[in-house]
C-alpha cells in the first residue's frame, strides 16, 4: 500500500440523505390512532439529525418581516416557491379529496408567467368547471404569505389552517387526527353532493400526501401499500420522500415491501433550495451560510425505549458478556491504554499492525433487515438512514441485506482545504459480528478481510451498478454520510504514516492506534490495544463541577463512584469560556507540565462519565514517560528488524505487491 498516494483513497460508499430506513416497530396492526402513536414514542415532528446538512441551507430566524439572512437583509414575501412554476397545480380525485399546489394570490403575479398562473380564483373555477365545488380548503402550509384567508370564504367556502412544518419533519399527530376530524366531518355533512375538498401544502405532494394516505388507510381500510399507490396515481409521482413514507409504514405497523421503490425527487423540485420549507421558501443559495459541522453534532433519529434493551442485548451476547450490571448500560465497546515505557515492549512480543488515530466521535453501527443504528458511548441508540446489501446480491435485483451486523468505527468530519466544504465519513476499523454471527474470537486480520469482502465490496458494487442506472431500486447519492473501512499498516511503514500521511488528512489526528493483527475483539478497556498521542494531546476526560467556594474542581470514576483529583488544578485559557456553565459537564483537559495544571480543550458533549481512575493513571504514566514521536520512530526502527515481524512483513509486502497488480 503506497502511503504517498493522496490521503484520503477513493470512497468506499458516498454521501448524505433520505435514503431507505424502517423503524423496529411490532408487527401487529395497531387497533387505534392513539396506539399507534404510542408505538411511535416520543418522536414527534421527525428531523433526522441536529445539525444542516452543508449542501442545504442553515436556518434563518425569524422576523415579523420576513426571514432575515445573515447579512440581515429580509427576503421578498412575495417570491416563490421553488418550483413551484413548473410543478401541476392539482391532481385527479381521491374520492372527494382534491390534491393541489398551493394557490398564490394576486401579489405574485408580477413574477409568474401569465399562462402558469394559479390563484385561489383560479383553482376555484377550474374546479367548478370540471363540475366540482370546493366546499372545504385544508391549508398544510406553514406560514401566512401566500394568500389571503378570505380569498376562500368570501366564496362561502370554509378554510381551516393545519400548520405543518415540512421539509422532513412528518406531520405530528395532533395535526393528523385534525385532518382526519374535518374530513370525516365534511364527508359525513354532504355525503354524495358535488361538493369537494382541497388540500394543499406547498407542492401538494408529501405532506399533502401523507394526510390523505392517513386518511384512506383509516376510513376505507386501504393497506399502507394501497393507499400510497392511489395517492401516487391521483398526483404523480406521488410522496417522493422516504421518511414520509418510512413512516406510515411505521405508524400502522406493516412491513415495506421489498420490491417498494420512492418515486426520485421530480425534476421541478431538484434544486439545492431547502425543500417546502415555507419559512425560507424563496432564499437564494448565497442568502445564507451553511452550519459548520462539527465532532459534537447529535447525528440519526431517536429510538423508542421499548426496541432499546433488545439490541443491547444482542450487543452483549455476541461480545459474549453476562448483561447487563448494575447502574446505567454501559458501552461493550473496546477501548485502548495509552502508550508508555511498559507497555511499548508489548510491540515486540505480538505482531502489530498501526493506523491513525482520528479525532472524531466514537461509534458503533449495528445494522439490521429494517434499519441501521449508531451506537454511542453512552450505549444509546439512534436510527440512521443506510443500506448494506451481502455479498450475494443478484444483477439488477435488490436482493438480501445484513441482518444483525454489529460494527466498530468512528465519524469524521472532513474538511476539504481549498473550499472548505465538509462531509462527514464514518470509518469502520472493526467487524464485531455478521449476520448474528459473533467474530470476537476470531484474529483481527480475519476480521478485517471479512469487513472489506462481505461488508464494504458488496456495497461499492451495488453502488457503483446503481449509480449508472436510470432507475435506480435505492439511492446511495442520498445517504446520510460516507462510509468506508479503515487502511492499517505494517509498522515499517509508521514514519510515513506520521510525516506524509496525517498531514494531509482533511480531518483531525491526535497520534496513532497499535491494532495486535491476531488479537481477538476484547470489550471494554483492552490492555493490548495502544493509543499514543503527540504528546501535547495526551489529554483526560474529568467531570468538572464548580464548588461554593467558586473553585473548579476535577473528577475521575473510580468503581462507579467520584474521585475528586484534590491536587489537580484546571486552567481556562480561553478568556471567552464561561466556567460556570461546564459544571456538571465533562470536559477533555490535557496537561501543562510548565504551569504544573491541566488545560481545558473542549466539552464532551458525547460522554456522560469521566475517564476511570485507572485510565487517568495510565495518561499520567504516559506524560512522565514522555514518548515522543522521535522514541516511536526509534523503537519501531528496532522492532520491525526483529525475526518475528521482518519474516511477515516481507511476506505481507509481497501480498500487497500482489493485490496492487491485480487492481491494474
Amino acid at each position: 500500500m503506497d502511503l504517498n498516494a493522496p490521503p484520503l483513497p477513493e470512497e468506499d460508499d458516498s454521501m448524505r440523505g433520505d435514503a431507505v430506513k424502517y423503524q423496529l416497530y411490532g408487527r401487529e396492526r395497531a387497533t387505534s390512532f392513539e396506539t399507534m402513536e404510542q408505538e411511535r414514542g416520543n418522536r414527534g415532528s421527525k428531523r433526522r439529525y441536529a445539525d444542516v446538512d452543508p449542501m442545504h441551507m442553515s436556518e434563518p430566524s425569524k422576523s415579523s418581516n420576513g426571514v432575515q439572512n445573515n447579512n440581515n437583509g429580509s427576503f421578498d414575501r412575495n417570491s416563490l416557491p421553488p418550483g413551484w412554476l413548473d410543478c401541476q397545480p392539482f391532481g385527479d380525485t381521491l374520492d372527494f379529496i382534491i390534491p393541489s399546489k398551493v394557490p398564490l394570490g394576486e401579489s405574485f403575479d408580477d413574477k409568474i408567467p401569465f399562462n402558469k398562473r394559479y390563484t385561489p380564483q383560479q383553482a376555484i373555477q377550474q374546479q367548478r368547471s370540471l363540475q366540482r365545488e370546493i366546499g372545504l380548503v385544508i391549508d398544510l402550509t406553514n406560514t401566512n404569505r401566500y394568500y389571503c384567508e378570505s380569498d376562500w370564504t368570501r366564496e362561502g367556502i370554509k378554510y381551516v389552517k393545519i400548520r405543518c412544518a415540512g421539509r422532513d419533519a412528518v406531520p405530528d399527530y395532533e395535526s393528523v387526527e385534525k385532518f382526519i376530524q374535518e374530513v370525516t366531518q365534511f364527508s359525513a355533512q354532504y355525503g354524495q353532493s358535488n361538493k369537494y375538498v382541497l388540500v394543499h401544502c406547498t407542492h401538494g405532494h408529501n405532506r399533502t400526501g401523507y394526510m390523505i394516505a392517513n386518511y384512506l388507510i383509516r376510513s376505507e381500510s386501504f393497506s399502507v401499500t394501497e393507499a400510497v399507490e392511489i395517492f401516487a396515481e391521483a398526483r404523480p409521482p406521488g410522496i417522493y420522500k422516504q421518511d414520509y413514507i418510512n413512516d406510515l409504514y411505521n405508524l400502522f405497523g406493516d412491513q415495506i415491501p421489498k420490491d417498494f421503490v420512492c418515486p426520485q425527487t421530480p425534476e421541478w423540485k431538484r434544486s439545492p433550495d431547502r425543500d417546502d420549507d415555507d419559512t425560507t421558501a424563496g432564499l437564494q443559495v448565497n442568502d445564507v451560510q451553511p452550519s459548520r459541522m462539527t465532532s459534537d453534532d447529535v447525528l440519526g433519529d431517536p429510538v423508542p425505549s421499548n426496541q432499546i434493551e433488545p439490541m443491547r442485548q444482542f450487543c452483549y451476547q455476541v461480545l459474549k458478556l453476562s448483561g447487563r450490571g448494575r447502574g446505567k448500560p454501559r458501552f461493550p465497546g473496546s477501548h485502548p491504554v495509552s502508550l508508555s515505557r511498559d507497555n511499548l515492549q508489548v510491540l515486540k512480543q505480538r505482531y502489530y499492525y498501526a493506523t491513525w488515530k482520528a479525532d472524531g466521535t466514537r461509534y458503533m453501527m449495528l445494522i439490521t433487515w429494517n434499519g441501521c443504528y449508531l451506537i454511542d458511548r453512552n450505549f444509546n441508540f439512534r436510527s440512521v438512514q443506510l443500506r448494506f446489501p451481502c455479498g450475494n446480491i443478484n444483477e439488477g435485483a435488490a436482493g438480501n441485506t445484513h441482518n444483525y451486523t454489529l460494527l466498530d468505527g468512528e465519524m469524521v468530519v472532513d474538511t476539504d482545504p481549498t473550499t472548505h466544504t465538509q462531509e462527514r465519513r464514518y470509518l469502520i476499523y472493526d467487524l464485531i459480528a455478521i449476520n448474528k454471527r459473533s467474530l470476537v474470537d476470531h484474529p483481527f486480520s480475519d476480521r478485517w478481510k471479512i469487513l472489506e469482502n462481505d461488508v464494504i465490496k458488496p456495497r461499492n458494487i451495488e453502488r457503483e451498478r446503481l449509480g449508472k442506472s436510470r432507475n435506480p431500486y435505492y439511492r446511495y447519492d442520498l445517504e446520510l454520510f460516507r462510509v468506508r473501512r479503515k487502511d492499517f499498516y505494517i509498522l515499517s511503514a509508521v514514519s510515513k504514516l506520521l510525516k506524509v500521511f496525517i498531514p494531509k488528512l482533511s480531518h483531525a489526528s491526535d497520534g496513532l492506534i497499535f491494532q495486535g493483527w491476531d488479537d481477538p475483539y476484547v470489550p471494554h478497556t483492552h490492555e493490548g490495544l495502544l493509543k499514543w498521542k503527540y504528546p501535547e494531546m495526551n489529554s483526560v476526560d474529568f467531570l468538572l463541577e464548580v464548588g461554593n467556594d467558586n473553585r473548579p474542581m476535577l473528577f475521575v470514576n473510580e468503581r462507579g463512584r467520584k474521585k475528586t483529583m484534590d491536587r489537580s488544578r484546571v486552567v481556562f485559557r480561553d478568556p471567552s469560556v464561561d466556567v460556570y456553565s461546564l459544571s456538571g459537564k465533562i470536559i477533555e483537559c490535557s496537561w501543562d507540565s510548565e504551569e504544573d495544571a491541566w488545560v481545558y480543550m473542549r466539552m464532551r458533549p458525547d460522554k456522560s462519565t469521566p475517564n476511570e481512575f485507572i485510565t487517568f493513571k495510565k495518561v499520567i504514566r504516559s506524560i512522565k514517560d514522555n514518548i515522543t514521536e522521535e522514541v516511536v520512530l526509534d523503537e519501531i526502527n528496532d522492532i520491525v528488524r526483529l525475526p518475528m515481524y521482518a519474516d511477515r512483513i516481507s511476506m505481507d509486502t509481497k501480498a500487497f505487491e500482489r493485490n496492487g497488480r491485480r487492481r491494474q
